[in-house]
Protein backbone atom coordinates (compact mmCIF):
# COMPACT_ATOMS: atom_id res chain seq x y z
CA UNK A 1 0.00 0.00 0.00
CA UNK A 2 1.87 3.55 -1.14
CA UNK A 3 1.67 6.16 0.96
CA UNK A 4 -1.00 8.79 1.90
CA UNK A 5 -0.98 12.05 -0.47
CA UNK A 6 0.04 15.33 2.26
CA UNK A 7 0.39 17.80 -0.61
CA UNK A 8 -1.18 18.11 -4.58
CA UNK A 9 0.41 20.22 -6.77
CA UNK A 10 -0.58 21.90 -9.87
CA UNK A 11 1.29 23.08 -13.23
CA UNK A 12 -1.05 25.52 -13.06
CA UNK A 13 -0.15 27.53 -15.83
CA UNK A 14 -2.74 25.24 -18.28
CA UNK A 15 -4.88 24.10 -16.05
CA UNK A 16 -8.82 24.98 -16.14
CA UNK A 17 -10.88 27.08 -13.58
CA UNK A 18 -13.09 24.56 -12.75
CA UNK A 19 -10.28 22.07 -12.24
CA UNK A 20 -8.69 24.46 -9.99
CA UNK A 21 -11.87 24.46 -7.80
CA UNK A 22 -12.08 21.15 -7.30
CA UNK A 23 -8.61 20.67 -6.34
CA UNK A 24 -8.98 22.81 -3.86
CA UNK A 25 -12.53 21.68 -2.72
CA UNK A 26 -10.49 18.27 -2.07
CA UNK A 27 -7.52 19.69 -0.36
CA UNK A 28 -9.90 21.54 2.17
CA UNK A 29 -11.37 17.96 2.66
CA UNK A 30 -9.28 15.87 2.86
CA UNK A 31 -6.88 18.77 4.68
CA UNK A 32 -3.51 18.65 2.36
CA UNK A 33 -1.72 21.65 1.35
CA UNK A 34 -2.34 22.58 -2.69
CA UNK A 35 0.51 24.27 -4.36
CA UNK A 36 -0.14 25.91 -7.64
CA UNK A 37 2.74 26.90 -9.64
CA UNK A 38 2.95 28.99 -12.55
CA UNK A 39 5.05 31.61 -14.39
CA UNK A 40 2.47 34.48 -13.11
CA UNK A 41 -0.09 34.44 -10.27
CA UNK A 42 -3.40 33.01 -11.69
CA UNK A 43 -6.52 33.52 -9.62
CA UNK A 44 -6.70 30.97 -7.15
CA UNK A 45 -10.48 29.80 -4.84
CA UNK A 46 -9.68 31.77 -1.47
CA UNK A 47 -9.56 28.57 0.63
CA UNK A 48 -6.83 28.12 4.01
CA UNK A 49 -5.34 25.03 1.79
CA UNK A 50 -4.38 26.87 -1.20
CA UNK A 51 -0.67 28.39 -1.97
CA UNK A 52 0.21 30.41 -4.89
CA UNK A 53 3.69 29.60 -5.79
CA UNK A 54 5.34 31.98 -8.90
CA UNK A 55 8.37 30.92 -10.40
CA UNK A 56 10.31 33.23 -12.41
CA UNK A 57 12.24 32.80 -15.50
CA UNK A 58 12.12 30.91 -18.31
CA UNK A 59 8.84 28.76 -19.31
CA UNK A 60 10.52 25.61 -18.61
CA UNK A 61 11.30 26.93 -14.77
CA UNK A 62 7.82 25.75 -13.22
CA UNK A 63 8.42 21.95 -14.69
CA UNK A 64 12.36 22.66 -13.24
CA UNK A 65 11.12 23.62 -9.74
CA UNK A 66 7.99 20.45 -9.95
CA UNK A 67 10.29 17.66 -10.80
CA UNK A 68 13.31 19.18 -7.91
CA UNK A 69 10.75 19.98 -5.06
CA UNK A 70 7.73 18.09 -5.40
CA UNK A 71 7.74 15.52 -2.56
CA UNK A 72 7.44 12.16 -2.87
CA UNK A 73 4.01 11.40 -1.26
CA UNK A 74 2.87 14.56 -3.02
CA UNK A 75 0.16 14.15 -5.98
CA UNK A 76 0.94 16.29 -9.15
CA UNK A 77 -2.00 17.75 -11.66
CA UNK A 78 -0.84 18.45 -15.27
CA UNK A 79 -0.96 18.08 -18.81
CA UNK A 80 2.59 18.39 -19.66
CA UNK A 81 3.27 15.01 -20.79
CA UNK A 82 6.92 15.20 -20.93
CA UNK A 83 6.61 16.30 -17.15
CA UNK A 84 4.26 13.91 -16.34
CA UNK A 85 6.97 11.45 -17.75
CA UNK A 86 9.64 12.59 -15.52
CA UNK A 87 7.52 12.92 -11.70
CA UNK A 88 5.83 9.11 -12.97
CA UNK A 89 10.22 7.98 -13.08
CA UNK A 90 10.24 9.41 -9.18
CA UNK A 91 7.36 7.57 -8.14
CA UNK A 92 4.97 10.53 -7.69
CA UNK A 93 1.31 9.91 -7.97
CA UNK A 94 0.27 12.33 -11.86
CA UNK A 95 -2.77 12.90 -13.21
CA UNK A 96 -4.21 15.22 -15.95
CA UNK A 97 -7.07 17.69 -15.53
CA UNK A 98 -9.38 14.93 -17.18
CA UNK A 99 -8.90 12.53 -15.34
CA UNK A 100 -6.51 10.06 -16.52
CA UNK A 101 -3.81 8.57 -14.18
CA UNK A 102 -0.26 8.78 -16.09
CA UNK A 103 1.58 5.47 -14.55
CA UNK A 104 5.00 3.48 -15.84
CA UNK A 105 2.64 1.73 -18.18
CA UNK A 106 1.21 4.79 -20.81
CA UNK A 107 3.38 6.99 -19.48
CA UNK A 108 5.72 6.06 -22.59
CA UNK A 109 3.09 5.75 -24.53
CA UNK A 110 1.36 8.79 -24.21
CA UNK A 111 4.64 10.09 -24.83
CA UNK A 112 5.53 9.15 -28.16
CA UNK A 113 1.99 9.39 -29.20
CA UNK A 114 2.57 13.08 -28.49
CA UNK A 115 5.95 13.61 -29.81
CA UNK A 116 4.33 11.68 -33.21
CA UNK A 117 1.49 14.45 -33.06
CA UNK A 118 3.68 17.82 -32.88
CA UNK A 119 5.98 16.36 -35.88
CA UNK A 120 2.57 16.32 -37.77
CA UNK A 121 1.57 19.63 -36.89
CA UNK A 122 4.93 20.88 -37.62
CA UNK A 123 5.10 19.36 -41.08
CA UNK A 124 1.27 20.74 -41.84
CA UNK A 125 -0.13 17.35 -41.76
CA UNK A 126 -2.29 17.33 -38.56
CA UNK A 127 -4.45 19.84 -36.86
CA UNK A 128 -5.02 19.65 -32.82
CA UNK A 129 -8.73 18.81 -32.15
CA UNK A 130 -8.66 20.76 -28.96
CA UNK A 131 -11.65 18.91 -27.15
CA UNK A 132 -13.78 21.29 -24.62
CA UNK A 133 -13.28 21.08 -20.76
CA UNK A 134 -17.10 19.73 -20.71
CA UNK A 135 -19.32 18.31 -17.73
CA UNK A 136 -17.57 14.80 -18.51
CA UNK A 137 -14.03 15.61 -18.31
CA UNK A 138 -14.93 17.94 -15.15
CA UNK A 139 -16.54 14.64 -13.73
CA UNK A 140 -13.97 12.53 -14.72
CA UNK A 141 -10.80 14.52 -13.46
CA UNK A 142 -13.20 14.93 -9.86
CA UNK A 143 -13.72 11.56 -9.95
CA UNK A 144 -9.71 10.57 -10.35
CA UNK A 145 -8.82 12.87 -8.02
CA UNK A 146 -10.57 11.83 -5.31
CA UNK A 147 -9.77 8.03 -6.17
CA UNK A 148 -6.08 9.28 -5.86
CA UNK A 149 -6.78 10.78 -2.67
CA UNK A 150 -8.33 8.03 -0.78
CA UNK A 151 -5.67 5.71 -1.64
CA UNK A 152 -3.27 4.81 0.85
CA UNK A 153 -5.49 6.19 3.77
Amino acid sequence: MRSPIAEIWVDADSCPRRAREIIARAAERCRVRAYYLANREIPLPNCESVRMVVVSGEPEAVDEKIVSDAPSDALVVTRDIPLAAQLVDRGLVVLNDRGEVFSAENVGERLSIRNFSKELREAGLYRAAGGAYDNRAIRAFANALDRELRRGR
